[in-house]
């Protein structure tokens, strides 16, 4: 028990155990934010999340299947919130013309004018950031979207859109490099969620 990152003697002597405690302390901040725009919404918080990846993704990624996977969580969760978000008139469900069971969840005019209620909830958040110097934010960047790449390599997080994981991303001169743009990228220029990401073979 003495070694638990979770024991304030062992964060003293560790500071790998302080960031991990300090990202959890972030996380709880964000999930503090989006509990509270629900209740004020009268929606959850997975129907939140639901509504804005629907608004800002290609139509291919807005399926059941897809946001179980995105949301580590199971179809019947997905598939209950989405059943919810459709008698609240929020979402629109474009049913495959080849399988009757398979559809795209699309927002319906309701449902774009939730999003533009619900995508400030992290804004506080954000704020907490905009005063750190751009070589510090930029540095602290780029260790963030290696965790999250790491942590999709050995399977904690299931889908990952980000660079490093790419067909087209590649390493030229030990330089990070799109093959896709023709173009090096700096750190603060590797995407976390790129619409044109093709995942590596």
């Amino acid at each position: 028990m003495h070694n638990s990152l979770f024991n304030p003697e062992k964060q003293q002597q560790d500071t790998t155990s302080k960031v991990v405690a300090g990202l959890e302390r972030i996380s709880e901040a964000f999930k503090a934010l989006l509990w509270e725009k629900a209740k004020t919404l009268g929606l959850s918080p997975i129907q939140i999340r639901i509504l804005l990846f629907v608004a800002y993704h290609k139509e291919v990624l807005c399926n059941v299947s897809h946001l179980a996977n995105e949301f580590n969580i199971t179809k019947p969760t997905v598939s209950d919130a989405v059943r919810i978000l459709d008698k609240k008139e929020l979402i629109i469900k474009d049913f495959s013309s080849s399988d009757s069971r398979s559809y795209t969840i699309l927002l319906s005019t309701k449902g774009k004018d939730m999003v533009v209620q619900t995508e400030n909830f992290a804004d506080p958040l954000k704020r907490q950031f905009e005063g750190m110097p751009s070589k510090e934010l930029n540095t602290l960047f780029g260790h963030i979207s290696k965790v999250i790449f790491g942590l999709h390599r050995t399977g904690i997080l299931s889908v990952q859109r980000t660079c490093y994981g790419c067909v087209f991303y590649d390493k030229q001169q030990g330089k990070d490099y799109c093959n896709l743009l023709d173009t090096s990228l700096a750190a603060k220029d590797i995407r976390l969620d790129c619409p044109e990401f093709e995942l590596k073979g």
